[in-house]
């Protein structure tokens, strides 16, 4: 019978396990009091401080899944830089394109001989055959939003509720509780986004009907998976009738795969047979070094040539100086060449169906109402019994004390998995001993709780 953990048991140990992370971290205390002097919030960029700890944890070095922090203490990184290495640390191709190629310069701001290449590479890869480079999926969202309200002529998009697609300021809007509204952290902005921007649920295909009929939307913008608040999964059938309304009323279809990427060599599009108008990704498609791209179909780039071919003089707004480099060319074709193939990602999804298992069965060994999801080398656990149907049941079940405690107690004992949620990736440095000691370490984690 799977009982719950008590309340006062998880803050027993978030206490134990804080004070644990203290003593055993005195440099990268030193070190954020340092840093804090001249860097808001006392880091390079404000989320590195979203791990619940006292305070940051400093990186030393970082190769393969292995990870040393300033104090000299080693860990198995399950989180791969939030997807961001995905395929390790600085494997061995990444740094060999860097050291080969970063002395023939790194951005000139014309194509590169990659260039050809790198876009067959991207049109096999995911069947989309007109692409562009950004330096981040951000950046890419922000533009395929563009295009697809000029080519379109309508201004509204479509996301689903607690969607993530990076910092577009036009995805930060809610449906909690039927009422639409901006997101409350989104900060600065002075726009009122739900004039622009509808939001439904995920799975739910009367909503997203609803939503679409008036033949007013531009585009949805949606993960084929929801992955950043906790792992929604579509329901058997959502995806196509979402493929099938967005035809019938003329709106233009993006996944955004930054995430889902982990599902294979040509990313959960290919794996399903989905047939997206464009399609977003980042993090990972350079190594780890800023690069991301957008690609649409012939019949959207025909529709962008037509448009272009119309518009006035002057600038687009779309593109950064930086976007096309000669250096993420040659990285995004190394990886390209390197991962996204059938033999490169095989051992990813076995071992990941490894993790799967394991963790399940830790699950049922302590009868804890949780469950376990996997989207291709991507798995994630959730403190709670049934899967979450949509966005707004997994954001009452996600980011709870009882995932704090299990980030620190793991991480004590050299275990890194995501701290925004319970996420972990395998990539292509990890082993059976990583993911064994991943699973022992979560089964002490709750017998500790239930004791």
């Amino acid at each position: 019978m799977r009982s719950p953990i008590p309340d006062i048991a998880i803050a027993a140990m978030l206490t134990r396990e804080k004070s644990l992370f203290q003593q055993r971290n005195p440099n990268s205390k030193a070190l954020a009091s340092k840093a804090a002097e001249n860097w808001l919030r006392g880091v390079p960029m404000h989320w590195m401080v979203d791990w619940g700890t006292p305070f940051p944890l400093f990186v030393n070095r970082a190769s393969g899944v292995d990870i040393t922090d300033a104090d000299g203490h080693s860990y198995i990184d399950f989180c791969l830089g939030d997807t961001g290495a995905m395929f390790g640390h600085s494997p061995k191709a990444i740094v060999d394109v860097l050291q080969r190629e970063g002395a023939k310069g790194l951005t000139t701001m014309l194509p590169s001989e990659d260039a050809a290449e790198v876009g067959a590479l991207l049109h096999d890869r995911f069947g989309l055959p007109f692409w562009q480079v950004t330096a981040t999926a951000s950046d890419a969202n922000r533009a395929v939003l563009r295009w697809c309200r000029a080519i379109t002529g309508r201004q509204k998009i479509l996301v689903f509720n607690h969607c993530y697609h990076g910092c577009v300021d036009d995805t930060f809007v809610t449906a909690d509780h039927g009422e639409v509204r901006m997101v409350e952290g989104l900060v600065g902005e002075p726009r009122d986004l739900t004039a622009f921007t509808k939001v439904v649920e995920f799975n739910d295909e009367a909503a997203l009907a609803a939503a679409l009929s008036p033949g007013d939307v531009a585009c949805v913008l949606a993960e084929p998976v929801m992955t950043n608040i906790g792992m929604v999964l579509p329901a058997p059938g959502f995806l196509e009738k979402l493929r099938a309304l967005t035809e019938k009323t003329g709106t233009l279809l993006i996944l955004d795969e930054t995430h889902t990427l982990s599902s294979g060599p040509g990313g959960y599009s290919r794996a399903a047979g989905l047939r997206p108008d464009g399609l977003v990704f980042g993090k990972p498609i350079a190594g780890g070094i800023p690069a991301a791209a957008y690609g649409f179909s012939t019949a959207v780039a025909a529709r962008i040539r037509e448009f272009l071919a119309a518009r006035g003089e002057g600038r687009s707004g779309i593109g950064t100086t930086l976007s096309g480099s000669r250096i993420q060319l040659a990285l995004i074709k190394a990886v390209l060449k390197e991962f996204f193939t059938e033999e490169a990602f095989a051992p990813l999804l076995s071992r990941a169906r490894r993790l799967e298992k394991g963790i399940a069965d830790v699950i049922i060994k302590h009868g804890v109402p949780w469950h376990v999801t996997r989207v291709g080398a991507r798995v994630e656990f959730m403190c709670c019994p049934d899967r979450p149907k949509n966005g707004f049941e997994a954001s009452k079940v996600i980011h709870q004390t009882i995932d704090e405690a299990i980030h620190h107690f793991l991480l004590n004992r050299g275990v890194v998995i995501t701290p925004f949620h319970n996420m972990m990736l395998i990539c292509p440095a990890t082993t059976d001993t990583h993911v064994d000691t991943l699973i022992r370490s979560l089964d002490r984690c709750i017998a500790e709780l239930k004791s």
